[in-house]
């Protein structure tokens, strides 16, 4: 795999991470719990246009939020399989109560979780501040996949096995 340099500005950052979780609607995010232990669990992302946060509705009494309350440093991780995209983002989390906020992210499907919708008194938003990310991601294609990795293993050379970049948006 080829690493290249980062892009030149935050926008161009923004778009990069943008472009590369687009579709992928559930991610796995990780906090750490006060013992030190690291814990993931799936979340579905809400599907507005990513500017440098990412929101999640969450319980405000969850587990998740009780560990961000002690350590705001989380990892959210992004995987499409079939398409060979890989993305890692770490940031600062946080709870949020916003109503309007969570109105504008609303989403009929959320009721499984919150039954009595917006009004449900649990209801909360988790924010995360994107700092970095790094991706993986592949050419797309059974074949292709296949003749680069005959061709990384013969020759020795990987650049067409994919490449890995580390975005920076602090």
């Amino acid at each position: 795999m080829t690493n290249r340099s980062t892009y030149e500005n935050r926008d161009e950052n923004i778009q990069k991470i943008r472009d590369l979780i687009k579709g992928i609607h559930i991610a796995m995010l990780t906090t750490t719990d006060p013992d030190g232990t690291l814990r993931s669990r799936p979340m579905g992302t809400q599907q507005v246009e990513f500017d440098g946060d990412l929101w999640f509705f969450t319980k405000g009494d969850s587990a998740k939020v009780h560990d961000v309350q002690h350590d705001q440093h989380v990892n959210v991780s992004y995987a499409s399989p079939g398409d060979q995209r890989y993305v890692s983002v770490s940031g600062m989390a946080q709870m949020v109560h916003d109503k309007a906020k969570a109105k504008e992210l609303w989403n009929p499907l959320l009721k499984a979780w919150f039954p009595d919708g917006l009004e449900d008194p649990e209801l909360a938003l988790l924010k995360v501040s994107v700092e970095q990310a790094e991706y993986w991601e592949s050419p797309s294609g059974t074949v292709v996949r296949l003749v680069g990795f005959v061709q990384a293993v013969t020759t020795g050379k990987s650049e067409n096995l994919g490449h890995n970049e580390k975005i920076n948006l602090k």
